[in-house]
């Protein structure tokens, strides 16, 4: 069980639209973008007072698509529900937690990130509904 004075513990007092699993997601989808999809360049961020090796920046835009194609590895069809229950509905959404982790300290930005990054990137319904793609296993049609 997490700590009480953990920041993800304050956030979810702070601000109840997202629950625990859309912070978790933003996290793992994140790490998806950087480890599986190459996303990601070096960047100074607003802070950069470490000296440890340098973080590697995702934009908004990207860290959307990376987030949508990790819901639909994850979950499949049902992404868009799963998303839905832990209180995310679009991607402006997205910039919502990403910029709650910010502010807590959880996640860093460059100087020219903007919360409005994460606006309308891509609709929801087109995004997850009708995008999704069934394919057979044995590739071939009969």
């Amino acid at each position: 069980m997490a700590e009480l004075d953990h920041p993800i513990v304050e956030l979810l007092r702070r601000d109840q639209r997202y629950r625990r699993g859309a912070y978790q997601f933003v996290f793992d989808a994140l790490s998806f973008a950087q480890d599986k999809l190459g996303m990601g360049s070096a960047a100074p961020s607003e802070d950069d007072d470490d000296d440890d090796e340098p973080q590697r920046h995702v934009s908004g835009q990207q860290l959307c698509e990376a987030m949508r194609v990790y819901a639909h590895q994850e979950y499949g069809y049902l992404a868009k529900q799963v998303l839905n229950h832990w209180g995310i509905r679009s991607t402006g959404d997205f910039g919502e937690i990403v910029f709650n982790l910010i502010e807590v300290g959880l996640m860093r930005k460059t100087p020219d990130d903007r919360r409005e990054d994460f606006d309308d990137v891509f609709d929801f319904e087109e995004g997850f509904q009708r995008s999704f793609q069934i394919t057979a296993a044995d590739g071939g049609e009969d």
